[in-house]
């Protein structure tokens, strides 16, 4: 049966010299992959190129509720991302984004809510002219609400510490490693209080930003089974320098 639905392309594997497997995060489905055969040839009725990191789509696809993998009939990117496929900030950025993605969103089922913020955080990315220097942190933290371990913070009153296992700030040391500490609480708190608009008020040192980047990815790591490593850390820290 045929069905519309909006996505969000997140990676492309290789399925045979000329088709691959997209695996898209759909507003209707969830977490899909899509055989899509000859999409490597030039005269592609479905261009691999479609599938770029993080774009909107707009689709007509065949869904099986038995699962494995989906086929596409129509696949328009939309709306058309206008910076971040050219500009290397926001293209370092994206495929960082999209890797956490792929990894955390990996057994998503359908939630409207999710799919809402990601596509509103991408299309913000895209036409923001402000520092994007805090972008990725913030994205981290909001995104964790969605996954079920937003970290617990009381309104009226600062903490110390925050503990990354149990993803609660507190008054006394945690006895064990996983933990946040000042300056880094403050700032990772800020953080959590911030939209997107704001996040470029919050100004701290490089190093500070890159430390508290590295325990976020520790807080997710915790927090998502099999999560591994981020590839595409290392280009971000260079583009940040």
């Amino acid at each position: 049966m045929l069905h519309k639905t909006k996505g969000i392309a997140l990676k492309t594997t290789n399925y045979s010299e000329s088709s691959i497997v997209a695996h898209v995060f759909t507003e209707a489905f969830g977490m899909q992959s899509y055989l899509i055969n000859g999409a490597k040839k030039p005269k592609a009725k479905i261009a691999a190129n479609l599938f770029q990191p993080l774009h909107p789509l707009d689709m007509v696809v065949y869904h099986k509720d038995s699962g494995g993998l989906q086929r596409i009939k129509e696949v328009h990117q939309l709306p058309v991302l206008r910076e971040i496929p050219f500009d290397l900030t926001k293209r370092s950025l994206a495929l960082f984004i999209d890797e956490i993605l792929y990894k955390v969103l990996r057994q998503q089922s359908p939630d409207p809510y999710l799919f809402h913020f990601i596509q509103q955080a991408v299309l913000w990315m895209d036409s923001s002219q402000s520092s994007l220097a805090n972008f990725h942190l913030l994205f981290l933290i909001k995104l964790s609400r969605f996954l079920g371990f937003l970290p617990s913070h009381h309104a009226y009153k600062s903490f110390p510490y925050f503990d990354l296992l149990d993803g609660v700030f507190c008054n006394s040391l945690p006895a064990h490693s996983h933990i946040l500490q000042e300056p880094h609480t403050s700032l990772f708190e800020r953080l959590l209080k911030t939209g997107f608009e704001e996040t470029q008020q919050i100004k701290m040192p490089k190093e500070e930003r890159k430390y508290l980047l590295e325990k976020t990815l520790e807080f997710y790591k915790l927090h998502t089974e099999n999560f591994g490593s981020v590839h595409s850390l290392d280009i971000l820290e260079e583009v940040f320098q």
